[in-house]
This record gives C-alpha cells, structure tokens and sequence, in this order.
C-alpha cells in the first residue's frame, strides 16, 4: 500500500514537472516567436523544441505559432495568453527558487558585460578590482561591444549592458548612472587651443569621429547645421582609445563624451576644450534582463557596478564613492 502511494505521489510530481516544463516552453516561444529562437533561450536543441511546441498544440488543441512565409506568427489564441502564460512563469519560478542568503565569499559564477568601450576603459580597472576583493571566485567577461543586442540579454547570454537609451522592449530593466557631456580633445600646442574656440574655427578645424561601424558624421553636425556650417571629417576610429591617440600624434580633432575619457585624456597629456555649440547631454544607462531582478548575486554585482560608474561623474573636488559600497 506504501509502495502504491508513493508511486502515486511521484507521478503526480512528475506531471506537475511535465506542465511547468511545457508552460516555460510555450513562454519562450510566445516571447521569441519562433521555435529556434526560444530553444536558444532556454538552452536546448530546435528539435527538442519543436517537440515541445508539438505537444503544446495537442495539450491546447491550438496551433499557436503558424507559419507565414519564412517566418511564423502567433495565433489569436496564442496571442490572448502571452501575458498571463509570462506572469505564471515568472511566479512558479520564484515561487521555486529558494531564496538564499548570498556569500560572497564562496560565490563561484562567471559575469559577462557588454559596456563601451570608453566606459570599460575608465573604470573596468575599479570594477575588477572591487569585484575580486569581495568575491574571488567571480570572474568577468568584457567582450568588445558588438552594438546593441537585446536578444543576448533576453537570452541570458549578457548580465550587463551599457547604453546611450533606454531600453524599448518592456522585459528589459534599466538604470540611469548618470549623464555625460561632450568635450574637445586635443594635442598640446595645438592651434585650435590658442584662446576660447569660436564655433566657426572648430568647424574648420579637421575632425575624427568615433564610430565602430566607420560613420563620417554624428550629431555634431546636425547641430553645426543649425548654425549653416560644416566640419571636416577626415577618418573615423572604432574605439576611443584609438581615436584620442591619433588626437595625440596629429592636428585632428575629436569631440567626445567627458567623464568616461577623462582619464585617458590625462594620461595622454591632451588638452581638453569646451564644445563651442549648445549639445544636448549624453545619457548613461545599465541594462539587464528582468530575470535577474531576485537574483542576489547579479543585483550585487550591478550595485557594484552602478557605484563604480557613478564615480565618474563625480565632481573633480568631491570624495569619490568607493567602488565596494552600493547606490542606486
């Protein structure tokens, strides 16, 4: 009789196993819309996949994806519990995910974060630094910046992001860091340097912009249009790095965001001069998917990290935030 009820309770348990394994299936392919798309999100094969989507159809008598040429759309059904199928999973997982008390100490995980790579430059050094000194089992990965991808962070495949904007897609967080301005670097001796620059001589002057995909123009020039003048671009540099040393070793001119090249200006002995035209500020936003809004040891990380980034926009007389204490 023991026996018995025990095999009744397993098969319960595996049932409800079963339903909840289909319900994150059906809430990745509902999210993703295709059936490759939410067997990358959840780490299984398309196969797999595509045999879950099938026994969703027969558990819902729906066909909830259908295809459409080359791609495929959901059904009116399908799209009718998109929001509720999203809000079950979310409150089965944290519901199950039992909530622990986190030490740092013996934390063994591996982060990676997509930022600039000017913002890298200005305080990855802090950041590794901090995050080694609290937790040395974390490791780091800094990628170079590919552009924006939120299909990474949505996939898991990115903690962190960095970015100018907000996010659009309503399962991404953000948080503002702080806002940016744009200044002029330059070579010392360079003629641009000899007093306060008139908008008209920066326009004349030979620019580099910064722009991984090689663009000529940003929005300097859209506002140096405004006034009926237009700059010379003459090359345009991937990273600010390289963009501040050809600014060091020729007369070329570049204009760049402030606090997050601060300290490689002054490395290169740069002279730095005020934008001689009204810019707009440039926000600085921290990007990570809503999955990890109850996961302690990536909120610790992104504290750590919204610290070490507010530092930078501290005023030069002011006590900087040590990296090791959280903001928000």
């Amino acid at each position: 009789m023991v026996n018995n009820k025990c095999m009744l309770f397993t098969c319960r348990v595996t049932a409800m196993q079963l339903d909840l394994n289909l319900l994150t299936a059906l809430d990745a392919l509902l999210e993703e819309g295709s059936v490759t798309g939410a067997a990358a999100r959840l780490h299984v094969t398309a196969p797999a996949m595509s045999r879950s989507l099938g026994r969703i159809r027969k558990a819902t008598g729906d066909q909830i994806l259908v295809r459409t040429g080359r791609t495929m759309v959901p059904t009116t059904r399908a799209l009718a519990m998109h929001a509720q199928v999203h809000a079950l999973v979310q409150q089965a997982h944290q519901l199950l995910s039992a909530r622990q008390e986190l030490d740092l100490t013996t934390l063994d995980r591996v982060f990676t974060l997509r930022w600039h790579d000017a913002l890298t430059a200005a305080c990855g050094t802090a950041l590794l630094t901090a995050v080694h000194r609290q937790a040395p089992g974390v490791r780091l990965r800094l990628p170079a910046e590919p552009g924006t991808d939120d299909a990474e962070l949505r996939r898991g495949e990115v903690d962190l992001e960095s970015s100018s904007g907000p996010p659009t897609l309503p399962d991404i967080r953000h948080r503002l860091l702080g806002t940016d301005r744009l200044v002029v670097a330059v070579r010392a001796g360079h003629p641009l340097a000899e007093g306060p620059p008139s908008v008209e001589r920066y326009a004349a002057a030979d620019h580099l912009t910064v722009s991984r995909r090689g663009s000529l123009r940003d929005p300097v020039d859209d506002a140096l249009a405004t006034r009926g003048l237009q700059r010379r671009v003459v090359a345009a540099g991937p990273t600010a790095a390289f963009a501040l040393q050809l600014a060091h070793d020729t007369d070329l001119v570049v204009t760049l965001p402030d606090a997050v090249t601060r300290t490689a200006r002054e490395r290169l002995g740069l002279t730095t001069l005020p934008v001689p035209l009204p810019l707009p500020g440039i926000p600085l936003h921290l990007l990570w998917h809503q999955r990890y809004d109850e996961d302690r040891a990536h909120a610790w990380l992104r504290d750590l990290a919204t610290a070490t980034v507010r530092a930078l926009f501290a005023p030069a007389d002011a006590p900087r935030t040590t990296a090791g204490r959280t903001g928000r």
